[in-house]
């Protein structure tokens, strides 16, 4: 946390239990803490077992819960998502963060690519949501969150799969809001820039990277920064956003 600053607390999500895939690193990583030190009860999946065990050793057993599943095998996904359920209480919070923005050069991307990509940047935001809308009707309502990206808004050169699920997301987002908004369901997107995750340093935020020039705020985007503001739109703060795209980039041009 910068010194001096001092940020929300949301006493709506305290003992609310959440499910976030890809959850083990990352932004995932950043949802999994700030939604725990809510108060929340944390479900979360990612393929990477050994950083999801650690940091649901770290959390403790008795308000988190982890499983390592392959979110592109549907079944395993709506599985998961019935056991942190059955293991926690009923879901009424979603963030489907799950994605892969590994680059491609469009002429490059073949059908097997194109499928491939769209299957862990697209279809499990919809089985996701599919599975615990039930849940939150049946609890009188909930919040999907739909992580997203500025990819979709502005494109990118290589990265024409990725920006097209993205795309792809933000219209699911609106679908769903009108679908859900009658039992109280809240479905909102939240589009980050370029944020600054081990990922992106190892591969592509390089000293060169003219980040800046692209930025009115002269600062990194950290994970943090997106996970308050899915804490907002999770908490009943939000209450009547639906449908919506909260984009957080520093103001990129």
């Amino acid at each position: 946390m910068a010194e001096g600053r001092r940020f929300a607390t949301y006493p709506s999500l305290s003992d609310r239990v959440v499910f976030i895939t890809g959850g083990a690193s990352g932004i995932g990583a950043a949802f999994v803490t700030h939604f725990y030190a809510q108060g929340c009860q944390v479900a979360f999946v990612d393929l990477d077992e050994a950083r999801g065990r650690r940091m649901a050793d770290q959390l403790g057993a008795e308000r988190s819960w982890f499983r390592r599943c392959d979110v592109t095998d549907a079944e395993a996904l709506q599985a998961a998502i019935r056991d942190a359920s059955a293991a926690l209480g009923p879901i009424t919070i979603l963030i489907n963060n799950v994605a892969n923005d590994t680059r491609q050069v469009a002429a490059e991307v073949t059908p097997q690519v194109w499928r491939e990509t769209l299957a862990v940047n697209l279809d499990p935001a919809f089985i996701a949501s599919a599975a615990v809308y039930p849940m939150m009707r049946d609890a009188g309502g909930g919040s999907i969150v739909n992580v997203s990206s500025v990819n979709a808004l502005t494109g990118h050169a290589d990265l024409a799969a990725y920006s097209a699920a993205k795309g792809a997301i933000n219209s699911l987002t609106k679908s769903l809001a009108h679908a859900w908004g009658g039992d109280g369901v809240r479905v909102n997107a939240l589009s980050p820039g370029w944020v600054v995750t081990e990922r992106q340093l190892e591969l592509w935020l390089t000293p060169q990277a003219d980040w800046e020039k692209l930025t009115a705020i002269k600062a990194r985007i950290e994970p943090d920064d997106i996970a308050r503001a899915a804490l907002f739109l999770a908490a009943e703060d939000s209450r009547m956003m639906t449908g919506q795209n909260l984009v957080v980039d520093a103001g990129r041009t």
